[in-house]
């Protein structure tokens, strides 16, 4: 028998190369290095011990109202409080209702362009269209990006029906709950929708953090509630949100919940605001106004606590509940052309590689939306948008949409600096993701 190494051998040079090899093998997995990065990676630190707190309690004193004038009178660090709450809906994961769940998985196929059915409304006969979504009218004349159709490999997508939707929205309350991304597919169910109600019939409230569209002869409501954080926060101005400091209460929704808790059909949907570096966090029973400040996808896994808490212990279980996942954003064109240096401007065809996972989706958050969504059990059911619209680089409004402040010269010589990689154009990706709800529904 070969003796590798003899009690003579320093006990450092045997070590090393293992430490070496174990090292190389972590960064040489592709997949581990879009999540870590170790070029970019914060320093190490000792986590705090993790203490429960019960969220969406009644106030003890009179908190006050976040607002963008709020402002934290000092920051400490986080001190490990979480808002976690404990057992699951009735089912756990297995029983919970999603759009991947079923025999068929219609999240999982790919884009066909069809030029005969798609697209499903005319950007210019939808009275409600955002500017901010409007590529067409804006300049964009590809349209190919409205007629491509998702394709499921196994089966097919529901065919959308405008007048079964009704039906099923008959003396019902849907609201959309969450940010820009989520009041596109609110806009795109009003284009959906519209068509079949009465002219003289319909109304929608002016813009506000409740905006309310309404068909009397369905006795039916088509709402957009803006609340991008899911809990309280500095942030829930519809139009003054831009601020240098983000605020948040990660152990309480019950001011947005008034508004929401009596809607029949509930859709929400956050995450691209988590994605800046830090939150401040001001628990509720914190009278001095001193804030903890916490990473931001940490503080969304606090945020999503305290949301499910509310759906699990306060809302009628007779409410139907879905989720939308992350919606990607398609920032870097190295994600899908290797050594390229632009982003979404000029792209026009979706990504073909059914593989393809890009900088703008963090699987770290998918798999924590799916911890906390599983131990809601069939209380509430996942719209999987993710990885079909991960495909479409084709679909943002880049620079084909109303830009509220003015561009420089320098912005308007490089247009990919001024880009839109963000939202989507309508018609367009959004569209299915109202399939994908009529589909559950």
């Amino acid at each position: 028998m070969i003796q590798i190494w003899s009690r003579k051998t320093p006990l450092a040079l045997v070590t090393l190369p293992f430490l070496v090899l174990i090292v190389s093998s972590v960064f040489y997995n592709k997949s581990s290095l879009r999540v870590f990065n170790p070029y970019k990676a914060p320093p190490l630190r000792r986590r705090p011990k993790t203490t429960y707190v019960e969220p969406n309690r009644e106030p003890t004193s009179d908190r006050g109202v976040l607002d963008r004038f709020s402002r934290c009178n000092s920051t400490k660090e986080y001190s490990g409080r979480s808002t976690r709450f404990g057992g699951d809906g009735g089912g756990g994961e297995s029983g919970r209702r999603d759009s991947g769940s079923e025999e068929c998985d219609v999240t999982s196929g790919k884009w066909v362009l069809d030029n005969v059915t798609y697209p499903l409304y005319e950007e210019s006969e939808c009275p409600y269209m955002s500017d901010q979504l409007a590529c067409h009218t804006h300049g964009r004349d590809d349209i190919r990006y409205q007629h491509w159709r998702w394709q499921p490999h196994r089966c097919d997508l529901q065919r959308w029906n405008t007048s079964e939707m009704w039906e099923k929205l008959r003396n019902k309350r849907l609201m959309f709950v969450g940010d820009s991304l989520n009041r596109g597919q609110w806009i795109s169910m009003l284009c959906l929708l519209q068509s079949a109600a009465a002219k003289d019939k319909r109304s929608i409230t002016p813009n506000a953090p409740l905006t309310i569209f309404r068909a009397e002869e369905y006795n039916a409501t088509i709402e957009f509630l803006w609340v991008p954080l899911l809990v309280e926060s500095n942030s829930d101005d519809p139009v003054n949100h831009r601020l240098a400091e983000r605020i948040i209460r990660p152990d309480s929704i019950r001011t947005h919940a008034l508004k929401w808790e009596q809607a029949d059909i509930l859709v929400f949907n956050t995450y691209l605001w988590w994605r800046e570096t830090t939150v401040k966090l001001l628990w509720s029973d914190d009278e001095e106004g001193e804030c903890e400040e916490l990473d931001g996808m940490d503080a969304m896994e606090l945020a999503m606590e305290t949301w499910a808490h509310w759906v699990m212990t306060r809302l009628d279980p007779s409410k139907r509940v879905f989720f939308v996942t992350m919606s990607p954003t398609h920032q870097l064109s190295e994600d899908w052309k290797p050594e390229s240096q632009g982003n979404c401007y000029g792209e026009n065809e979706p990504i073909k590689s059914e593989s393809h996972w890009g900088s703008g989706s963090e699987l770290p958050a998918m798999r924590m939306v799916e911890r906390v969504l599983g131990r809601l059990g069939p209380r509430v059911s996942a719209i999987n948008i993710t990885q079909l619209s991960e495909y479409r680089k084709d679909g943002h409004p880049s620079i084909y949409r109303k830009f509220w402040e003015p561009l420089s010269p320098e912005q308007l010589a490089n247009p990919a600096s001024f880009s839109d990689c963000i939202h989507w154009c309508l018609p367009g990706v959004s569209d299915v993701w109202n399939q994908l709800l009529f589909h559950l529904l």
